[in-house]
């Protein structure tokens, strides 16, 4: 009987946790002590929070909780790596430290079992949408960082709770086309990472989709306290097979 392949990497993203949606936060929980500690690696894709106001917000008592849960993940062995997404880019080393995990750029390559692996969020691929690659710009931008971090943490939360509202009202009147990725951005980061797969989260729809012969893995988000209740993770066998997992 042949031994199964080990864990090599799990990739999560879009959990969008806030302590207003305790059961989406407790699934998370579970999953880190149930799955992410037996891998060698964890990959969270970006959007972990609803929204990250910046590094003197780790005191929060919720974020304390998620902090902790990661950090124990990783003291247990496992190697823990964030990819920060577009509502929690404002992600950075005291945070880093404080969970026991490492920062990353986007696009980031593994390679392993004869697997060449590109990760994104996914949101820098939906250039469709030229009002919100705009916005990414500016926002990405190290001296609008640098402005914005400078204002009190209540002024910050103020204009991202305002910014939230802006979002919502946006999408409410956008295609799903424009709000997905596009052709032309996906066949770049082929072409950048000279990857056979791109792993991303971002557009909430699940998928495997093949590409001119290489695969591009689509990643849930996570919602346990609203129906349709959804969320899971993609497995990366230290054979470099993927397998997608759903919660539900």
């Amino acid at each position: 009987m042949s031994t199964p392949a080990r864990t090599y990497a799990l990739f999560i993203s879009d959990l969008h946790l806030q302590a207003s949606h305790p059961r989406t936060a407790e699934a998370f929980f579970r999953f880190l002590a149930e799955h992410a500690a037996k891998a060698e690696r964890l990959y969270l894709l970006g959007d972990i929070f609803e929204y990250w106001a910046g590094d003197d917000d780790l005191a929060e008592p919720f974020h304390q909780q998620v902090i902790n849960a990661i950090r124990a993940v990783s003291a247990a062995g496992t190697r823990v790596y964030w990819l920060a997404g577009n509502r929690d880019f404002l992600v950075g080393p005291g945070f880093a430290e404080a969970a026991g995990l490492s920062l990353l750029e986007e696009p980031h390559l593994i390679e392993t079992a004869g697997r060449r692996i590109a990760l994104v969020h996914g949101d820098a691929q939906c250039t469709a949408d030229l009002k919100y690659m705009a916005f990414r710009a500016q926002v990405r931008d190290r001296a609008w960082q640098q402005q914005f971090l400078g204002m009190s943490l209540a002024q910050r939360k103020a204009i991202i709770a305002g910014l939230r509202e802006g979002s919502r009202e946006a999408q409410a009147g956008k295609s799903y086309e424009i709000m997905d990725v596009t052709p032309d951005a996906v066949e770049a980061v082929f072409a950048q990472t000279g990857a056979d797969v791109i792993v991303h989260g971002h557009t909430h729809r699940p998928a495997v989709h093949e590409v001119g012969g290489k695969l591009r893995y689509v990643l849930p988000d996570w919602e346990l306290d609203a129906e349709p209740q959804r969320g899971g993770w993609i497995e990366l066998a230290s054979d470099g097979t993927l397998t997608c997992h759903c919660l539900t």
